[in-house]
């Protein structure tokens, strides 16, 4: 996995160059057919993303939330999210993030979340230890011992949820310790620091989730979909809980059954 870290890390390096100038600046979002925004920023980070990681890895697929798919039946595929958390961008919050995750077989096994605003970036996978660097510190790990009464959840917004996910959602949110919206990926990237143990959230496409089931796992967590199975390509519905240790996953798995 070593090749793959490097390319990652280039075209991490190269993508967040083009999005800073466009922070803070004004930027304005267009919508797409779904209503969510997009704007120039996210478009132009996964050209770069796409050139470099097709320049390093030509024999590799490319998933990518902005442009076509490339090739995604290919045995290793990368999936790209420029900006996730869009709506934290164009309002100057730094809760947005770039992801690139790798896929064998529909299967993540590499996964980097990057903030490119504060420095700081989350990695892990297969042969990959979980490793974090930059912006305010921390040390990477999630939280082995604690339980659900005691646990920090998050979940992006309740408007993702239908009723009947937030009838099931009410009960693993109401059993936890305290309660947090926001934060899109960047949640994950802190439950791997051990700040939060609890994310359930749906609706979630490929370039959502590829890159954060690694990096949690790497650092000590759990990752799966609502009936507690691992995350895959053409499986996975969008539904997704991870916990920072197996006991807490069962917990959470319990209540949203």
């Amino acid at each position: 996995m070593r090749d793959w870290m490097a390319a990652a890390e280039a075209a991490l390096e190269a993508s967040g160059a083009a999005i800073r100038p466009y922070f803070r600046a004004g930027t304005l979002a267009d919508d797409k057919s779904d209503e969510s925004p997009v704007t120039v920023a996210d478009r132009k980070a996964e050209q770069i993303l796409r050139e470099i990681l097709l320049g390093a890895c030509p024999d590799c697929g490319i998933i990518g939330e902005e442009f076509p798919p490339h090739r995604p039946d290919q045995k290793y595929t990368w999936v790209i999210d420029p900006i996730d958390g869009t709506r934290a961008f164009i309002t100057g919050r730094t809760t947005f993030c770039t992801l690139l995750g790798l896929l064998e077989d529909g299967v993540p096994v590499l996964g980097l979340i990057d903030q490119p605003v504060t420095g700081e970036r989350w990695w892990g996978g297969r042969g990959v230890p979980a490793g974090f660097s930059g912006g305010f510190g921390g040390k990477v790990g999630t939280r082995q011992t604690v339980r659900l009464a005691e646990a920090e959840f998050s979940a992006t917004s309740p408007e993702m949820f239908d009723a009947a996910q937030t009838t099931r959602l009410d009960r693993l949110k109401n059993a936890a310790k305290r309660v947090y919206w926001g934060g899109d990926a960047y949640a994950y990237g802190l439950l791997a620091l051990g700040q939060i143990d609890v994310v359930a959230e749906c609706s979630l496409k490929p370039w959502d989730w590829a890159a954060l089931a690694p990096v949690v796992e790497a650092a000590g967590g759990v990752v799966t979909d609502w009936q507690g199975r691992k995350l895959k390509l053409g499986v996975t519905a969008g539904d997704v809980v991870a916990a920072a240790n197996a006991a807490l996953h069962r917990e959470a798995l319990a209540a949203l059954a």
